[in-house]
């Protein structure tokens, strides 16, 4: 399933001689721009940088999530790729970072679940009329964002996120491939980050 989408003056090339193009090509049409080189190197490796997160959470749905996060900070941070490891390893790196980041969030939460006991969670969980004012404001933001993405994605965001249902269900249910299913909910959650930090620089 081709791409719907790529940046205004990007690098040119075929998606058939992207295919075969290495690495480090790839690496340098993502920093001019081009969302059609990152789409070739997120379909080059997800799968094995997915396997390479769902061996150290063991949870499928946490790997699907961490992955994704892991290909964002590929993305907001391929101007920091220096070129003293293979492109592989750095992606590999971050992912090793994201996951990291998350085994020390849930046994930080599951920690303080634990010290605090059940009705001091509960307290956590309220908000102030200037927190619902701001969520308020971001659901906004999120929702005109949203308008740019085809409807296809933001059905499969909902499916994903909302029923639960695996990526493998979403394909067979909207008749299109897991790839497709994968880069749609990537490019959703993209936008939703974006909104999310737009808001907090305000």
């Amino acid at each position: 399933m081709p791409r719907e989408s790529s940046f205004a003056g990007s690098p040119t090339g075929t998606a058939g001689d992207l295919r075969v193009a290495s690495d480090e090509r790839l690496v340098e049409g993502i920093r001019s721009g081009s969302e059609q080189h990152f789409n070739v190197l997120y379909d080059r490796y997800f799968r094995r940088v997915f396997a390479f997160v769902f061996s150290r959470v063991r949870d499928r749905a946490d790997a699907e999530e961490l992955t994704q996060e892991s290909f964002t900070a590929v993305f907001r941070s391929i101007a920091s790729y220096s070129g003293r490891s293979t492109p592989l390893a750095w992606i590999y790196g971050i992912a090793k970072n994201t996951v990291n980041n998350h085994l020390r969030r849930a046994r930080a939460q599951s920690e303080r679940v634990e010290a605090a006991g059940a009705d001091a969670t509960a307290g956590e969980w309220a908000s102030s009329p200037q927190d619902d004012f701001e969520m308020r404001q971001l659901l906004q933001s999120m929702d005109h964002r949203l308008r740019s993405v085809t409807r296809w994605q933001a059905e499969a965001f909902w499916l994903r996120h909302m029923e639960d249902l695996s990526i493998e269900e979403i394909a067979s249910r909207m008749d299109r491939s897991n790839d497709a299913v994968r880069s749609g909910l990537y490019r959703v959650k993209r936008m939703l980050v974006d909104a999310s930090e737009a808001r907090g620089v305000q």
